[in-house]
């Protein structure tokens, strides 16, 4: 394991979880995440010269502890560790508290605290000497996430023959909301020490191109920008999934007879209306059940014929703002099935876990109406997800135009999340529509899927980065 590595990738967390077995025995196992399924397969082609650094989800004793790095499944694995007082100030304070909240449009008010500042550059420059002493001599590095904005500089600073990028996977806040953090410059002095920094829309990258403008002094031009003798490009690559994996699972005969069994448990309604979220306040939950309530109030949607699923699973639970978010959640729920459900018959299936991917997938095949309406959301996949499992062109997106992924999937049923009329009538609009126009646009919708599945996102980012960082050394005369 001593090794140096030519691709490294930095994530908060690692792509494995523990896991106990009943006799004590320890062992790691896969992630289900979008990002280990998008990185994987060009890490295998490194041919054992590829690294993964992130945190284990185990708390440590010590910061100073040097964990030793492991191979798991053919991938070599850095594990950096986080402690008690790093994971409450770190993460779930400067992270979850501070920066999620602001670029998620402050839905909820961030809040800022200077010791939870310094618990973030303290853990950000220990993923950066990781990577410092893992990386090969002129490795490339691929930093991940809101977590991680000042690692590239600090990177940059311990290793000047790095090639360096950067992805945020959620949204990038403009000029009149980044402006309130407090330590605005220094986020923004992070990211460009990066060769690239990846969004998922255009409009991320432009605002990120702007601040540096106002903040800086810098001069931004055409997706590019000076810093030093280096050029720091800036680019959208919108994230996507591994098409066939889905589509592959939705085929097979036990998820398909899943799928026919939930329809029968729930009593083979006309219309099965779905959610699947993390239980966050940045995915309109609430809104959105109180539209399908109001629908059953005004008799325009019928209890005796209309299920809605809703799937919440659980997060950040020791976050103050998600606790209240689920007591408010589960407080509708009641309300609604106290109203118009029935012995054996509720109006809303409430599911406060986390569920298998077969499950989930039998959940997209059993539904008519997929509900995807966030007040603000980098991509949000389940939307590509749905669309791709729906294999026999039957189904219908409703889609927030404030998800990353409403710039590709132009042909859902879109809604601004916070109009609860306009949530009713394309509720109703989508539950209507002839199956002939349903089937159209969900074929459109897979035809975009399948032109950027997350192998292609993922190819097109490096080879951007390889060239970026070509047109950089010829920019500074290397």
């Amino acid at each position: 394991m001593s090794s140096l590595s030519d691709f490294v990738v930095v994530a908060n967390r690692l792509p494995v979880d523990r896991v106990v077995a009943h006799d004590g025995q320890k062992s790691w196992r896969r992630s289900p995440g979008g990002l280990v399924t998008a990185v994987e397969p060009l890490m295998r082609k490194q041919a054992g010269s590829a690294a993964w650094i992130g945190w284990t989800g185990d708390a440590s004793e010590s910061s100073d502890e040097q964990l030793p790095s492991f191979e798991n499944d053919g991938l070599i694995l850095h594990p950096v560790p986080l402690t008690e007082d790093d994971i409450e100030e770190y993460y779930e304070g400067f992270s979850n508290t501070s920066l999620w909240p602001l670029y998620h449009d402050a839905i909820v008010p961030a809040e800022y605290h200077r010791h939870w500042w310094n618990a973030y550059v303290r853990v950000n420059r220990r993923f950066a000497e990781a990577a410092a002493r893992v990386a090969a001599p002129g490795a490339f590095v691929w930093v991940h996430d809101y977590q991680l904005q000042l690692v590239p500089a600090m990177l940059r600073e311990l290793r000047r023959d790095l090639r360096i990028g950067f992805f945020l996977h959620i949204p990038f806040p403009p000029n009149e909301l980044f402006s309130q953090l407090p330590w605005r410059t220094q986020i923004i002095e992070g990211l460009l020490g990066a060769d690239l920094v990846g969004f998922q829309t255009p409009g991320g990258s432009g605002n990120f191109l702007r601040l540096t403008r106002s903040l800086l002094g810098l001069k931004p031009a055409r997706g590019a920008v000076p810093v030093d003798t280096r050029v720091v490009r800036a680019h959208s690559f919108p994230i996507s999934i591994d098409v066939d994996s889905f589509a592959e699972l939705a085929a097979t005969e036990s998820v398909q007879r899943r799928a026919a069994q939930i329809r029968a448990e729930l009593g083979n309604p006309d219309h099965i209306l779905l959610g699947i979220d993390r239980l966050d306040y940045t995915k309109g939950i609430g809104t959105r059940l109180e539209a399908f309530e109001e629908l059953l109030l005004e008799r325009k949607v019928d209890p005796d014929s209309t299920v809605m699923i809703q799937v919440a699973t659980p997060s950040r639970e020791r976050v103050e703002a998600y606790r209240l978010l689920r007591e408010n959640v589960e407080r509708t729920v009641g309300r609604i099935n106290g109203a118009y459900g029935s012995v054996g018959r509720p109006a809303v299936v409430y599911i406060h876990r986390s569920l298998p991917r077969e499950e989930i997938v039998a959940l997209y095949l059993a539904a008519d109406l997929m509900l995807v309406t966030p007040f603000r959301d980098g991509m949000n996949l389940v939307a590509k997800e749905y669309v791709v499992c729906r294999l026999d062109g039957t189904g219908a997106l409703v889609l927030s135009e404030f998800a990353g992924s409403a710039l590709e999937l132009r042909q859902a049923f879109r809604v601004n999340p916070y109009d609860i009329e306009g949530l009713k009538n394309t509720y109703l609009a989508a539950l209507q529509a002839d199956d002939e126009e349903k089937r159209r646009r969900i074929r459109t919708l897979q035809r975009q899927i399948h032109r950027n599945d997350v192998a292609s996102w993922a190819r097109t980012y490096v080879d951007y980065m390889d060239d970026a960082h070509q047109r950089s050394r010829k920019d500074s005369g290397a």
